[in-house]
């Protein structure tokens, strides 16, 4: 009989020790697990009559029995997965996450890859522990990232690659390849070094980055697709692309020595940029000012001629009037700046000089008439 249940004993009633009363419980006692048994039996009882192994027992077990079977066809799928259900091991419908149902195994199973994840695989690259930093650091793995360009040269590439599975080639991911991400670091490589060998240094150094992830990333997806594997490449990056370390000092010095080539062409165009618009500009002033100056010498000439031949119609009316007229518009021309000295021989026996009155002083100056005006006063 056990400890609890003694009624008595030496130390007296109830279940008391040697040292007075038991431990007693804190808080609501947990519920007899054996009582509980006794209990669902009992009720079961009630409910079948006749026992356990009557008609109408066995018919509620099995009625139980497959409730349970046919309630084991729920499932969920995360928010990164994809249900791939299989009937008798065949794939015959991919369905969304959420909660879903699928006929009982063995009818149906199901599969839950992480296909929409986007995966990523280094290569040239990987991560190792790194007890003095207490964390992990990058090691270069010179095995896949050394390769060889087409002008013969060594370059090493690290690289990543984003992939995914494509939501309609779930079945081909599951059953067309054994290895996923094996099967893509193998394809990346093969893909980089095939696009490497066709390419020169120079450009891959500087600026065909862009050019050659594009190849990379569309050979890769040509290859795989080839294969069946149902995997989507994102997109490619390349981390570091640099010679062996042995030779890097040469060729960076090869690079600064472009960039020099490259800046001072670039300073040129800028110097030619601004002094041949300038040259252009002068040229096409002088080429204008000469113009200005053809057409007004040309009209200056047709002036000239066309008083020429005004003057020469006068002329032919009275020639000793036009004569006398142009002799004396010269002298005006001629004597009109000059300092004038008057002799008269005449007034003093012997001859002398007489002193001249400076008229155009005393009286104030009038501008000089033109031709013009000389010639209709004239007339």
């Amino acid at each position: 009989m056990p400890w609890k249940n003694q009624g008595g004993g030496p130390w007296g009633s109830g279940s008391k020790g040697p040292w007075g009363t038991g431990p007693q419980p804190v808080g609501p006692r947990p519920p007899d697990l054996e009582d509980l048994l006794r209990r669902g039996q009992d009720r079961l009882q009630q409910l079948l009559p006749g026992g356990y192994f009557s008609g109408i027992g066995i018919t509620v077990i099995v009625l139980f029995i497959v409730a349970i079977w046919l309630a084991s066809g729920f499932f969920r799928v995360q928010s990164e997965e994809l249900g791939v259900v299989l009937r008798f091991g065949k794939h015959v419908r991919t369905v969304q996450p959420g909660l879903n149902y699928h006929l009982p195994y063995p009818i149906e199973t199901v599969l839950l890859p992480k296909a929409l994840r986007v995966s990523t695989i280094s290569i040239g690259m990987t991560l190792i522990d790194d007890p003095s930093r207490r964390g992990r650091t990058i090691r270069d793995v010179p095995e896949e990232s050394l390769m060889l360009t087409g002008d013969e040269n060594i370059v090493d590439v690290d690289f990543t690659v984003l992939w995914r599975i494509k939501p309609d080639g779930v079945g081909d991911f599951l059953f067309n390849i054994q290895n996923p991400e094996g099967t893509v670091k193998a394809v990346a490589e093969s893909a980089m070094r095939e696009v490497i060998g066709r390419s020169q240094i120079q450009p891959i150094l500087t600026g065909a980055r862009n050019t050659t992830e594009q190849g990379v990333q569309e050979l890769m997806q040509r290859t795989l697709d080839g294969y069946g594997s149902g995997i989507l490449i994102t997109q490619v990056q390349m981390q570091k692309v640099d010679p062996p370390a042995q030779v890097i000092d040469a060729f960076r010095d090869v690079q600064a020595a472009r960039a020099d080539l490259e800046r001072l062409q670039n300073e040129a165009q800028t110097y030619a940029n601004r002094v041949v618009p300038e040259a252009r500009g002068r040229a096409a002033q002088i080429l204008q000012a000469a113009e200005g100056y053809s057409q007004q010498t040309v009209a200056d000439a047709k002036g000239q001629s066309a008083r020429f031949l005004k003057v020469y119609e006068e002329y032919k009316k009275a020639p000793d009037v036009t004569r006398e007229r142009i002799y004396l518009e010269t002298m005006e021309r001629v004597l009109g700046g000059s300092e004038k000295l008057v002799y008269d021989g005449a007034a003093t026996g012997q001859g002398g000089v007489v002193p001249f009155l400076p008229l155009n002083e005393l009286t104030p100056k009038r501008p000089p008439a033109t031709s013009g005006q000389q010639s209709g006063g004239t007339r």
